[in-house]
């Protein structure tokens, strides 16, 4: 059977991160501490077999991975659906408020956003392309916190309210296998 290895990463720290502001659909752009991060994870990464580099297409995904692959040759793909949740009228507001609003947010749009769950429908959309055109590959992907959520909730069964109102909690990259096409 044929799959696809997934490493999944989080866009480095950005300046919002630090100030603690939920940045959402908006570009954000890398603190110093992230910018030496990103560096982090490309030596971490590098010479590990990966054939291809997905990210998100908001800036701070985008410039992570800039960052931490200039000069290896892989390829870099953005793509819009590994965003992070459209926090809508709420883009700006404090993380932890946010945070504390999540659950609530599982089903029921931020107020000119999105709900986790269609988040977790467009991540669904990337997984099927990504089962077609990267059958036995290692790919990694660069994304936010609701990627990871879906990620979570379509590639190991965990119930989404689940992973939605759990701490964050940061680590060094995070394993997953994606049936492939032929699987």
């Amino acid at each position: 059977m044929m799959a696809v290895d997934i490493v999944f990463e989080t866009h480095s720290t950005s300046e919002d991160n630090e100030r603690g502001i939920a940045t959402g659909w908006l570009p954000g752009a890398l603190s110093a501490a992230g910018r030496q991060q990103a560096r982090a994870l490309g030596a971490r990464r590098r010479g590990t077999g990966l054939n291809v580099i997905f990210t998100s297409d908001l800036r701070r995904a985008v410039e992570t991975a800039e960052l931490a692959f200039d000069g290896a040759g892989l390829p870099i793909r953005t793509d819009w659906r590994l965003r992070e949740c459209n926090y809508g009228r709420h883009t700006g507001m404090p993380s932890a408020q946010l945070a504390a609003e999540r659950l609530a947010r599982v089903d029921v749009p931020f107020p000119d956003g999105e709900s986790y769950r269609q988040v977790v429908e467009r991540v669904r959309t990337f997984l099927d392309d990504l089962a077609r055109d990267c059958d036995a590959q290692q790919v990694l992907v660069i994304g936010h916190a609701a990627t990871h959520f879906a990620l979570q909730h379509l590639l190991e069964g965990a119930a989404l309210e689940a992973v939605v109102e759990a701490p964050d909690a940061w680590q060094p990259g995070w394993n997953y296998q994606l049936a492939g096409a032929n699987g």
